[in-house]
């Protein structure tokens, strides 16, 4: 059995980046919502409570039993986590008379406790709270300070529980990786062999087990997701396996052909299926954003039904659904406020009758490529920018048009094509073309022109929640500009987009 970390969501921003690190050591781990604890079996090494925008002092603050595991089990509280264990169990939380915020200094570290286990003296670590620990209880020690911060982290004697008021996952925090792999492996033992290599192997195991002979049918997009969850399923049933392409008309330029010639020449079943047309009408007239992304759903969900049906006796639908999509079901506070529907068109309705498979449902994208690299898939498909399940549609400000289609295909495939040549696709996270509904006045040979614009958008970024814009050499810029306006007739302007996210997202819709 696969051991793990329970780490338990009070709410935390940064919640999901404590999961990262500690994937990053090879160590398995779950964020549950701390009123939705799963059972503790054998496998669980240890638990994690995260950090919280309430107050312990609150008469809703967010409250666990850690009673019951902290003489059996490790336990490391950070922040809120730190400052509950406290309040529940001898201590004192204050308001902070100044809110403690950004980077600190550890002048005092306990080094013979096997948290600060190869920690230095002066190590800088991240605050950011509202309260602070004014006292603990009698069977406590206080193994670091900061100048201001008195407890910055404690251990309740006679147990493997500790609490820290820094952050030990951001980056900030200088040695927050070590301290982490201390409680982890020093103090709950963790053996860290959760790698690429033994997830590969234990999915193709349970999913031969789980499917048995029965069928899958699987909507490929072109994208990382969906392409290793194919290739895992692939792995496991073959030819049982029935991959479905939609070409919407609204992709990028060449890309419907392309990507489907690299999925076969990975072996996949596949299955190509030309609906542009019907796109198209569906989108016609179209201008709100939403109406435009329901209607590509309900499209898509159709075209999608039609093929499954010529498939016989299919049971499963197979899914790239990945592990923050699962968190954010199940957090704290329920699923964020809907700023805009998902970009990606999400589960299909009932009366298709299927039972659903997720064979990358635990982990995050960046080790969704890991493990896409140790499967061997094409590296275009592993490095290409995320791209919106609407696709262009939403690169469309207004209504859509097969031909706004194809002058917008046209520009982004300059300036994709510029970035690749140039040496920068790679470093960039994500970036597209927008067309713009603004048409500007210009001036081509001797004429004036009024035609259309064009906003370039290229943003840096670690996980699609927050992004910056890029700063691209001047030099390439003016290429792409040029080559734009000079190859797409209907172009005489295009602009560059420096918002960051937020306040602005990265789509334009």
């Amino acid at each position: 059995m696969q051991e793990k970390i329970l780490i338990l969501d009070f709410g935390s921003q940064f919640t999901q980046l404590i999961a990262r690190r500690v994937r990053e050591l090879n160590i398995y781990c779950e964020i549950h919502p701390f009123n939705h604890v799963p059972e503790v079996d054998s496998t669980v090494k240890g638990i994690i409570l995260s950090g919280s925008p309430y107050s312990v002092r609150q008469d809703d603050a967010p409250n666990f039993d850690f009673k019951k595991f902290h003489k059996t089990l490790p336990l490391l509280g950070v922040c809120y986590g730190a400052q509950h264990i406290a309040h529940n169990n001898g201590g004192e939380v204050m308001k902070s008379s100044t809110r403690e915020y950004g980077r600190a200094n550890l002048h005092y570290i306990d080094q013979e406790n096997k948290l600060f286990k190869n920690i230095p003296l002066e190590s800088q670590v991240w605050m950011s709270h509202a309260d602070t620990i004014a006292r603990v209880g009698d069977d406590f020690e206080i193994i670091a300070s900061t100048d201001t911060v008195k407890v910055a982290a404690y251990h309740i004697k006679g147990t493997e529980t500790f609490g820290i008021q820094f952050h030990p996952e951001v980056t900030h925090s200088i040695d927050g990786k070590q301290l982490l792999q201390n409680f982890l492996v020093d103090i709950c033992g963790c053996s860290q062999d959760w790698t690429p290599d033994s997830f590969i192997e234990s999915t193709i195991a349970n999913l031969k087990e789980k499917l048995g002979d029965d069928k899958v049918v699987l909507g490929l997009s072109g994208g990382v997701d969906s392409s290793v969850a194919a290739v895992l399923l692939h792995h496991a049933i073959g030819k049982n396996l029935h991959c479905i392409f939609v070409d919407n008309g609204l992709l990028r330029k060449d890309e419907y052909q392309s990507v489907l010639d690299s999925y076969q020449h990975m072996g996949l079943n596949i299955k190509g299926v030309d609906a542009k047309s019907r796109f198209y009408d569906a989108l016609a007239g179209i201008s709100d954003p939403e109406k435009k992304r329901k209607a590509i759903g309900r499209v898509f969900i159709e075209v999608f039904d039609d093929e499954a049906h010529q498939v016989t006796d299919v049971k499963w639908l197979g899914q790239g659904t990945i592990y923050p999509d699962v968190i954010e079901s199940v957090s704290v506070k329920g699923p964020s406020a809907t700023i805009k529907s998902h970009h990606n068109v999400g589960g299909l309705p009932d009366f298709m009758k299927l039972k659903v498979v997720e064979p990358l449902n635990t982990l995050f994208k960046d080790e969704v490529r890991r493990v896409g690299k140790a499967l061997g898939i094409d590296p275009n498909i592993l490095g290409r920018h995320p791209f919106p399940g609407p696709g262009l549609a939403i690169r469309i400000l207004g209504d859509v048009t097969p031909e706004k289609v194809q002058i917008l295909q046209e520009a982004d495939a300059i300036y994709i094509n510029n970035l690749r040549s140039y040496g920068v696709y790679d470093k960039v996270w994500q970036a597209g073309a927008i067309f713009l509904p603004v048409q500007s006045v210009g001036v081509m040979g001797d004429e004036r022109t009024y035609e259309n614009v064009i906003c370039l958008r290229a943003v840096e970024s670690l996980d699609g929640m927050t992004a910056d814009w890029c700063h691209l050499p001047y030099d390439l810029l003016a290429k792409i500009s040029n080559d734009i306006i000079n190859n797409v007739k209907g172009i005489n302007r295009v602009v560059y987009d420096i918002s960051s996210k937020p306040p602005a997202t990265i789509e334009w819709e």
